[in-house]
């Protein structure tokens, strides 16, 4: 489970690419991106429809094939087996698994134990011992012994969060990991990737909320494939280039001591 003392070296970027490029089918999703992901920070992805963050998302976590190359800890991602990269970089893509609805949320969960466990290996204590802190985690301890398909969207949603935690794993990428969640869970989202960057872990989450992507620490702005600009959340130029990419529907305003967006009606 989580470290509180990391052992990367740190000024290294946990995740970095260098003219990335990624198609799908004849079409160019992603073209010519570069990109430094700090390690030990919280880095969100914003930007509208069709941008190509899941698309970038996908690849930094190694399930999509692209041109160009991805750093990981300053080594090549094509150097680790499969396994490794498992237990290095987790992944929380969009939506459920249909085929896991007839599992128990802690099967589910356990799942994210399989990069730690040999080919015919069983669940050990520590496999055990993270599924369980994973579902306390997320508040799902309680439901652990009810079928995934019998919870509602946004119980669903911690506990594949819960899944996503069990690896343990250096880097989390998630994406889009407040959907179906309401209010007060998105919240208790927030306040876990907090805990998570303090513990020394390395977050990067495609959000479409934007003020909540407001509270990283650094902001990717994607539009069109590409990168529009980096920064963190105070930048007044960062604000204006969101703003920009969802052609002015948006306004970016001080809330206290932070930022909300707020809609402009036309």
């Amino acid at each position: 489970m989580i470290d509180p003392h990391p052992t990367h070296q740190t000024g290294v970027a946990a995740l970095e690419v260098r003219n990335l490029g990624v198609t799908l089918g004849q079409h160019p999703v992603l073209q010519g991106l570069n990109l430094k992901l700090p390690q030990g920070r919280w880095s969100a992805i914003v930007g509208p429809n069709g941008a190509g963050k899941s698309t970038l998302l996908q690849a930094l976590a190694g399930v999509l094939p692209f041109q160009g190359d991805i750093y990981l800890f300053d080594q090549a991602l094509s150097s680790f087996t499969a396994q490794h990269r498992a237990r290095q970089v987790a992944w929380l893509a969009q939506g459920s698994v249909p085929s896991a609805d007839d599992l128990t949320v802690y099967d589910v969960a356990m799942l994210g134990r399989l990069p730690h466990q040999s080919w015919l290996g069983g669940p050990s204590h520590a496999d055990h011992a993270a599924t369980e802190w994973a579902l306390r985690l997320t508040q799902a301890w309680p439901w652990r012994q009810r079928a995934l398909g019998t919870l509602s969207g946004g119980e669903k949603q911690r506990v594949l969060l819960a899944r996503l935690l069990a690896v343990d794993a250096d880097i989390l990428l998630m994406d889009e990991p407040l959907t179906n969640l309401d209010p007060p869970h998105q919240v208790d989202w927030l306040l876990l990737v907090r805990h998570l960057v303090a513990c020394g872990k390395t977050v990067v989450s495609v959000l479409h909320e934007v003020t909540l992507a407001l509270y990283a620490d650094e902001l990717i702005v994607m539009a069109s494939g590409a990168i529009q600009q980096t920064g963190t959340r105070d930048d007044p130029v960062l604000h204006r280039t969101i703003e920009s990419v969802f052609d002015y529907r948006i306004a970016i305003e001080a809330l206290g001591t932070g930022w909300v967006a707020l809609p402009k009606l036309l």
